[in-house]
């Protein structure tokens, strides 16, 4: 991956050399025989954490790396370029820290986040439910207030690391109906009452598991009650403009990693006497995907640089999740048509890209949704 990169430090500039170089001689050689044994890459992902990687965002004064968003983000394209399940667990992981980081007391950060940020512990996400997904407002897992602590009962659909990860952020029902009835709640993993389902088959990513989790009178102290009760929902809308862009950025390095693999292969089959990439309707498709591709960095990395500036960023983090998903979608399809047969066979990873690509475009609130944020934002 040749990308002209702005930084905004030398020691960005660093530590995307370390990011690459552990991406290519740590992830990429082992991508296939995770895929194909359905297995979680657990200690793969916290040699991520050792090297400081889990935790970019964050302050360093609890562990984190205090790098700007638009570092981070680059940072997380580098490594779905090489492995974009890993990719997916670095940007979940970062939305379970997020709760803690923004809303949690003093003492909380304190006690919490530096497992957390070291990647030593790795975090999960619990927000969605079956009849609740795109309507988060409408979730029914309940919180119970019981003496000093919370009974947790109701069941999460669709959470990344399920079974794996240490911590859970459980978006439960402590007060009334609607948004405002909401409330966030760290959980340890294993505690007793929780029941992990079966990985779910999926299309794709078959090295991050994904899982129905059910909460069965699960009880967790008070101190564990992120923020405030009723809070809940504007942690999670806070975290998701969050994911969005990390989403957006992996977007950008799976295509980055098919157009790639597209050229060169353009560049070596030859048919009728001469490389196909000379012939203009495989050119042409290859000069748009890189197109694409530089459009969809731009607009993630503006939308980040507006987060670091600390001004409103909701609607752009929406428009770069629409857009590079949507643009990862057709580049990794026109990389496969690109390889014509060859594409369409686990041989090339090509396969592998595009169903990854379909992927983002229904996580972090599906692209229909983000239509609707983005039109309701409009003046």
């Amino acid at each position: 991956m040749k990308v002209q990169r702005i930084l905004p430090t030398e020691e960005a500039a660093d530590l995307l050399g370390l990011v690459r170089e552990i991406a290519a001689g740590e992830l990429a050689p082992r991508v296939a025989e995770f895929e194909a044994a359905h297995e979680f890459p657990r200690e793969v992902v916290r040699t991520l954490g050792k090297a400081g990687l889990l935790s970019l965002p964050y302050p360093e004064e609890y562990g984190g790396g205090g790098q700007p968003y638009e570092v981070y983000l680059q940072a997380l394209e580098e490594i779905a370029y090489h492995w974009f399940a890993v990719a997916e667990a670095v940007n979940v992981h970062n939305l379970a820290c997020f709760g803690t980081a923004t809303y949690g007391t003093p003492a909380q950060r304190e006690e919490l986040l530096p497992g957390m940020l070291s990647g030593e512990l790795l975090g999960a996400y619990c927000l969605s439910e079956a009849e609740a997904g795109s309507d988060a407002a409408s979730l029914t897992t309940r919180a119970v207030r019981e003496g000093d602590g919370y009974r947790i009962t109701g069941t999460k659909s669709w959470v990344t690391h399920a079974g794996h990860a240490d911590f859970y952020n459980v978006f439960s029902r402590t007060g009334g109906p609607g948004a405002r009835g909401l409330s966030c709640l760290v959980v340890p993993g294993g505690t007793p009452g929780m029941v992990v389902h079966e990985p779910e088959r999926k299309l794709g990513v078959w090295s991050n598991p994904t899982a129905q989790v059910v909460f069965d009178d699960v009880r967790v102290p008070a101190g564990r009650l992120i923020g405030r009760e009723g809070k809940g929902f504007l942690i999670a809308m806070g975290a998701l403009d969050c994911g969005r862009l990390g989403i957006a950025a992996c977007a950008v390095g799976i295509a980055q990693a098919a157009a790639d693999y597209a050229v060169r292969y353009a560049k070596e089959r030859r048919q009728f006497g001469q490389r196909i990439i000379s012939f203009q309707g495989v050119g042409f498709m290859l000069a748009d995907m890189a197109t694409q591709i530089a459009a969809a960095r731009a607009l993630t990395l503006a939308a980040a640089r507006l987060k670091d500036a600390g001004l409103p960023y909701s609607l752009e983090a929406a428009k770069a999740k629409l857009f590079a998903t949507d643009m990862a979608m057709k580049v990794t399809t026109d990389a496969v048509q690109v390889l014509g047969g060859a594409g369409y066979v686990s041989d090339h990873p090509v396969e592998r890209w595009m169903r990854e690509a379909k992927l983002l475009q229904i996580v972090e609130g599906t692209n229909q949704i983000q239509r609707m944020v983005i039109s309701q934002g409009l003046d």
